[in-house]
């Protein structure tokens, strides 16, 4: 077992499962959280957490260790911890990934919007239920985990729809953020690859070479939900100051029916609604 291995079992045990929703029944032979509770509430498999237990995989993603840790119920101490076992570690030149407490009650309190949490890579570490339900569960996409700018500028599929104008200015504005990130954290090599990566896209590249360097604050989208149809979003981002995360808040557009439909999401959440024969 690795020392990653043994602290997750350390907090794992010391959880009481009944505070968290579970049973506990005379036949329970843990004392703590199961393997396959910790799985349900971190959104992994079961078969993750047994080899992260066993040391067989040292090297969790900073979206899985946040998720861990709020399962978990980590302090932020004991998250940072996690994060520096887990080789993501906070220092001069690299960029945060510890969400702090105060932030997830924050988004708690909006809980009536789509909320996703990400650090300054634009890589999506956390979100709420409605979130998942509105743009699709992020645990479930094969690129869970990379920057927000790979699904964009490689065009991978999503829900999200923009006029050719609100596409220019949204693209227009990450590249100045993340050419912001470089300069406050030159040495990330996860920051660096991923420059490199994006820069063998023209469409970035084009960006890139003006060299515009700002905050990316706001963008207007339509979502294209499988079960609701179009919901018009405006997105607004709240960067923190300790730790440089991005809290963006989706509402529903003035003067259209996003509301409304953003209600009957969160509803529904990840079902399927069927038609009766």
């Amino acid at each position: 077992m690795s020392r990653l291995g043994a602290e997750l079992r350390a907090w794992r045990d010391r959880v009481d499962p009944a505070e968290l929703g579970f049973a506990r029944h005379p036949a329970r032979r843990v004392a703590g959280l199961r393997r396959s509770e910790l799985a349900t509430l971190a959104g992994i498999s079961v078969e993750y957490v047994i080899r992260l237990e066993q040391g067989r995989t040292t090297t969790p993603s900073a979206q899985v260790c946040a998720a861990l840790a709020r399962a978990l119920r980590l302090s932020d101490d004991e998250q940072a911890h996690l994060m520096r076992l887990a080789g993501h570690t906070a220092g001069p030149g690299r960029v945060p990934r510890l969400i702090p407490a105060s932030l997830l009650r924050i988004m708690e309190q909006l809980s009536g919007n789509p909320i996703g949490i990400y650090d300054a890579t634009w890589r999506l570490l956390h979100w709420n239920p409605l979130f998942a339900a509105t743009y699709g569960d992020p645990a479930g996409r094969p690129d869970a985990g990379q920057s927000m700018l790979i699904g964009q500028f490689e065009d991978r599929p999503s829900r999200v729809r923009q006029t050719a104008v609100e596409r220019a200015e949204f693209e227009k504005s990450l590249v100045a953020d993340l050419r912001a990130s470089t300069g406050r954290y030159p040495e990330d090599p996860e920051l660096i690859a991923l420059v490199a990566r994006l820069t063998r896209v023209p469409r970035f590249r084009e960006w890139w070479e003006l060299r515009a360097v700002a905050e990316h604050e706001t963008a207007s989208k339509t979502v294209e939900h499988p079960e609701v149809g179009d919901i018009d979003i405006d997105s607004n981002v709240l960067t923190t100051q300790s730790t440089d995360l991005r809290m963006v808040v989706s509402t529903a557009r003035p003067g259209t029916d996003a509301r409304g439909r953003l209600d009957l999401v969160a509803t529904i959440g990840l079902q399927r609604m069927t038609v009766g024969q």
